[in-house]
């Protein structure tokens, strides 16, 4: 199309007034919004902090804290070292080497022998729980992880098997089939801090 051409509208820009053009009117609905917050808090008593160790935030259902392996009926954990978690990890954190499982066994062909998170390279975004095709992994909903030493923020297998001993019954598996399953809709509340 040429510019000249008769077809096209031409639009003019609306004329902006002095308060428009000063931005006057903005700046007072924030100002409004800022007053109001600080006229809620002062009068109101509409203060949204909590005095943390005695009071203890609740997290939504689906929020996204500190793994857990699970283990299924008879005690074991359900991992059958497939790698699919390791490999749809973008933040590359989770090493696992597998091991031929007992004679024993007979539902599965591996297990993991070794199965370690690094907690601060992992950006807590969910693809290893959504990738594990046996539901053994799972985010809790802990989130006062805290640490002295990087060493620390590395759980092993046994570190990941006593975060699972310790939000079982607050946070049963979330999208297991077993009888600890926790129906959809229901909140899966968080236990005491990890030490």
């Amino acid at each position: 199309m040429r510019a000249d051409d008769p077809s096209l509208k031409r639009l003019t820009p609306p004329k902006l007034n002095l308060m428009e053009r000063t931005y006057l009117p903005q700046i007072v609905a924030g100002l409004a919004v800022t007053a109001r917050h600080m006229a809620g808090v002062a009068f109101f008593n509409k203060a949204i902090t909590v005095q943390y160790p005695e009071e203890q935030h609740v997290p939504s259902p689906n929020y996204r804290g500190v793994h857990r392996l699970n283990k299924d009926e008879q005690g074991r954990v359900k991992c059958v070292a497939c790698m699919l978690c390791a490999t749809a990890c973008p933040a590359h954190c989770i090493d696992i080497i597998g091991a031929t499982a007992p004679e024993t066994w007979p539902d599965r062909e591996k297990y993991c022998e070794s199965f370690v998170i690094d907690e601060l390279r992992c950006i807590y975004c969910g693809m290893c729980e959504e990738a594990c095709p046996v539901e053994a992994i799972e985010l809790t909903g802990l989130y006062d992880l805290t640490g002295l030493s990087r060493e620390q923020m590395i759980f092993d297998k046994a570190k990941l098997l006593s975060v699972f001993d310790m939000t079982k019954d607050a946070e049963p598996m979330r999208f297991g089939k077993g009888p600890t399953s926790v129906p959809p809709g229901a909140p899966a509340q968080p236990t005491q801090p990890l030490s």
